[in-house]
């Protein structure tokens, strides 16, 4: 029992806000693509793959992160308690969980067609080579962005076997609302990392972190926009990202204060919500 709560604890289970940001842009593509005048099975039976896929994509990803931070780890404190780091469970295995994990995901991933499992496995190096980015530069979170919404690509290949502009389009905006949330996530350790040396684009836009996190979500917006017409979709499209707009600008960004660790993860979590936004936004106007 101990070794399943270090287990829990070493793959985030218990915080699922990290594998539902995996998961919407993944159900974002998915929906976009999906012809709703055909039957509703394979929908969900996908819909349930990716989020089976997410939550063990993530928990490895997770793994890997905590071996390559572990001496960074030690050193902050609101991860210095985490079971590698603190010895609770060793690298080795670690190692076997995380493969573990990635075998039981190819099998998942095994159930879509040829082109999304190829483009799937090309993101791999991607994922697992994202922590070392903030050890040589000031943003980390670009490449978590383009890494955790793939999926946006996935989701839409799964379907039509083929990329075009509308999917690029709306990854190019997910990648921004990353780059927005993931800035305020690291606000939390921001003295730390600058103690330590590690880089995010929380310590370049210090001082200036809202003028930055309004560029971003902007162009998120733009981008949803512009895919919107691409898609032909209702005028209504426009009207329900209001929502979206209300949530990003009027409420994460009132609840955010770069110098409360609190705020910052509240404000970050909210992007759960977000992300339920736009899903149901496309799911409406898809079925319209």
């Amino acid at each position: 029992m101990n070794q399943l709560k270090l287990f829990i604890e070493l793959t985030r289970l218990k915080k699922p806000i990290g594998y539902m940001l995996l998961f919407w842009p993944c159900a974002w593509g998915l929906t976009l693509a999906y012809n709703f005048n055909e039957s509703l099975n394979l929908y969900i039976f996908y819909l349930l793959l990716f989020f089976l896929g997410s939550v063990l994509m993530r928990s490895a990803g997770c793994i890997v992160n905590d071996i390559l931070d572990k001496e960074f780890d030690t050193k902050v404190f609101r991860t210095k308690d985490r079971p590698i780091a603190s010895d609770k469970i060793s690298i080795k295995l670690a190692i076997f969980y995380s493969i573990t994990l990635c075998f039981i995901a190819l099998l998942v991933l095994l159930n879509f067609n040829l082109f999304t499992i190829i483009l799937a496995l090309g993101s791999m190096p991607l994922a697992f080579t994202y922590p070392l980015m903030k050890r040589f530069t000031y943003w980390p979170q670009l490449f978590l962005g383009i890494t955790f919404n793939y999926g946006l690509i996935l989701g839409w290949t799964s379907i039509h076997g083929q990329i075009n502009v509308v999917p690029i389009i709306f990854y190019i905006g997910a990648i921004f609302w990353t780059l927005g949330y993931d800035t305020i996530y690291g606000y939390q350790d921001v003295k730390d990392d600058e103690i330590i040396g590690l880089k995010s684009t929380s310590i370049k836009f210090k001082g200036k972190e809202r003028k930055f996190l309004y560029t971003c979500y902007s162009i998120l917006l733009i981008l949803f926009m512009i895919g919107g017409y691409y898609m032909n979709f209702h005028y209504s499209y426009y009207i329900l990202s209001i929502l979206s707009l209300a949530h990003l600008f009027f409420y994460q960004m009132k609840i955010f204060n770069s110098k409360n660790p609190e705020s910052c993860l509240k404000a970050f979590k909210s992007n759960n919500f977000f992300g339920l936004i736009v899903f149901l936004q496309i799911l409406i106007i898809k079925n319209i």
